[in-house]
């Protein structure tokens, strides 16, 4: 039975006996509010139904909603076989693939995070520094002057770049040409498209027919790239992410390769734009703080500047929260909950919270300056043995954007603050970040 088969037949499991209050509206509905507007509903429910609450969404079934760091470090500590979190994501599966390290649990997860981690040693991971300020630096070449423009496009543009030559390592340009297109295409697809495609009826039609066509194309290109790179005689001297994978071990095949990268393509690419794009919308708007942070960009103090990424991320979450399926029965929260729910510690809501952040809506990276924040408080990696495996990656392109940006322009806001929505599984700014440039 595959990842999807087993999600499709479980996702109206188990009773609601034992769980916590929460909204009694239709399960469609809650779908609809907690993938696409959960940046308003959840803290509404929260404030209604307390610090842990239930929720009906499709295709997930039952969960439980987290918001206490004590009751998500219950999650992230807790047994693996017991939380799965492979099964937790599988409404990525018709996507990322069966051998992603997402959608993997126990045994399997931990041989393939051993693997992909072989990719993601620290040393290389900060030689690529200078390879990302310049790209971000070509691309601002195409920037207005002068007149508002939305930013997130434009950071889209940059850590599709990143995907493309670190870590698929694509250096063909007439590939590149041909990818980037597809890619943009694959990154955008909406929330609907995951849910949509555990309904087999409906993969014949419409959006689901399209994205399939689409996905055909670019694992063509992905196993096309793949195969040429077996090839090469240079392998050992490469430095992008595939070409590790395989040094690490060539006995993988172009599946699971194919499924890595995928993954690493859809977790790094949006939220990392997403992130700059939020943090390039909320620098505009403060003039104190953009002038302390061009100053850091200026004299290259990138611990100041990881602070305020690491702030960006605490404010303005890209992702709502993460998943666990129980495989068994616990206790989680003090409510004795059955196998079958999905628990889901909030990233949302526990980084926003009073009791652990002084004035959690001010932007101030000195949070994040000689200190770290008490354990599951801040989570936009995940937590315990399922954290982001590219972290570093992402956050060393963060700082890379943002120094290499703001040491050559200035910045101001293009109109008031903007709402958030939702793309795919992303938080984004509603009108793309905009601002106004003007060369420094």
């Amino acid at each position: 039975m595959t990842l999807i088969d087993r999600y499709v037949t479980t996702r109206e499991q188990p009773a609601t006996v034992g769980l916590p209050p929460g909204p009694k509206l239709p399960a469609a509905l809650q779908t609809v509010l907690f993938l696409v507007l959960r940046t308003y509903t959840a803290p509404r429910w929260q404030r209604r139904y307390g610090d842990v609450f239930s929720v009906h969404v499709a295709p997930a079934g039952r969960g439980v909603v987290l918001t206490r760091p004590e009751h998500i470090r219950e999650v992230f500590n807790g047994p693996a076989d017991t939380f799965h979190a492979g099964e937790g994501n599988a409404i990525l599966g018709p996507i990322m693939g069966e051998h992603s390290v997402l959608l993997l649990d126990e045994d399997r997860h931990r041989e393939s995070r051993k693997r992909v981690m072989a990719a993601f040693r620290g040393e290389s991971i900060t030689s690529y520094g200078p390879v990302l300020e310049q790209l971000a630096a070509d691309n601002l070449k195409s920037w207005p002057v002068g007149v508002p423009f939305a930013v997130h496009p434009h950071m889209n543009d940059i850590s599709l770049e990143v995907i493309l030559r670190i870590v698929f390592g694509v250096t063909d340009d007439a590939r590149l040409a041909e990818m980037r297109p597809l890619l943009q295409r694959l990154v955008r697809i909406g929330p609907m498209i995951f849910v949509g495609w555990m309904y087999p009826g409906l993969q014949k039609v419409g959006p689901w027919r399209r994205f399939a066509r689409l996905k055909m194309h670019v694992d063509e290109l992905i196993y096309a790239e793949i195969a040429e790179r077996r090839t090469v005689a240079d392998l050992d001297g490469r430095t992008d992410v595939l070409s590790k994978l395989l040094v690490a071990d060539a006995s993988q095949s172009d599946e699971e390769l194919r499924d890595h990268l995928i993954t690493l393509l859809l977790a790094g690419h949006e939220t990392t734009a997403s992130t700059l794009a939020w943090t390039f919308h909320d620098l505009a708007r403060r003039p104190e703080l953009l002038a302390r942070v061009q100053r850091a960009a200026d004299e290259n103090d990138e611990v100041y500047l990881e602070a305020v990424i690491k702030e960006a991320m605490r404010l303005r979450p890209v992702i709502g929260s993460v998943a666990r399926r129980l495989a068994k029965p616990v206790t989680v929260a003090g409510y004795d909950l059955p196998a079958g729910v999905v628990v889901f510690p909030s990233i949302q809501l526990v980084q926003q919270r009073a009791d652990v952040f002084d004035a959690p809506q001010e932007f101030r990276p000195e949070r994040f300056l000689g200190q770290n924040p008490p354990p599951a408080t801040w989570i936009p990696f995940g937590g315990g043995i399922r954290r982001c495996l590219g972290a570093a990656l992402a956050t060393v392109e963060a700082v890379a954007v943002l120094k290499a940006v703001l040491q050559r322009v200035d910045i101001a806001p293009a109109g008031g603050e903007e709402m958030s929505r939702t793309r795919n599984i992303t938080t984004v700014p509603a009108r793309g970040a905009r601002v106004v440039t003007f060369p420094r």
